[in-house]
């Protein structure tokens, strides 16, 4: 049976290694074509992003076994991506933004409204008026981003990937 579950900072850390395992299995794949090297990496962030303020994780889960999870956090007014080719919006820059930092779903179970399901939850309350993120401009999900009406704002170049499109998405007020 497929069951959501809002998962808190504090507990967060007891599914860091099905979470790096699921990362590891969706970033194997191209565009991403991630090895060891980036999963650890991926892994050895887990504890300091699950401590950031405004940490959110769901997860998605089918008889125990995880099948998807989107997490992220809240980036303060006045803060932007570090490696940012432009400012966003000042209206943007100026106010707090809620940063998806990951939105992955098992290869096997995609197209069947998991990874719909995972974003709306992460996104549903947040207080924040935006949503930003990074996303590969060749990836699969970066259409689907498009199609849900994120706008791109800037480009991000990564020492260790492809350059980024940095996404914005303008939220309900008050997160209903």
């Amino acid at each position: 049976m497929l069951t959501y579950t809002a998962i808190a900072s504090t507990a967060a850390g007891q599914l860091f290694d099905v979470l790096g395992d699921l990362y590891g299995l969706v970033y194997a794949e191209p565009p991403y074509n991630e090895g060891p090297e980036e999963v650890a990496r991926f892994r050895d962030g887990l504890p300091k992003e699950a401590t950031r303020p405004g940490f959110s994780l769901i997860v998605a889960e089918d008889d125990g076994l995880l099948v998807g999870a989107a997490y992220g956090w809240r980036m303060p007014a006045g803060s932007w991506w570090s490696r940012a080719d432009r400012d966003p919006p000042s209206e943007v820059r100026d106010a707090d933004k809620f940063a998806v930092m990951e939105w992955i779903v098992h290869p096997q179970r995609r197209r069947a409204g998991i990874g719909a399901e995972l974003m709306r939850r992460l996104l549903a309350g947040r207080t924040e008026p935006y949503a930003t993120l990074a996303s590969n401009p060749a990836s699969t999900a970066r259409a689907v981003y498009e199609r849900a009406g994120w706008k791109q704002v800037a480009t991000s170049v990564l020492p260790w990937g492809p350059s980024m499109d940095i996404l914005v998405l303008s939220l309900p007020v008050g997160g209903k």
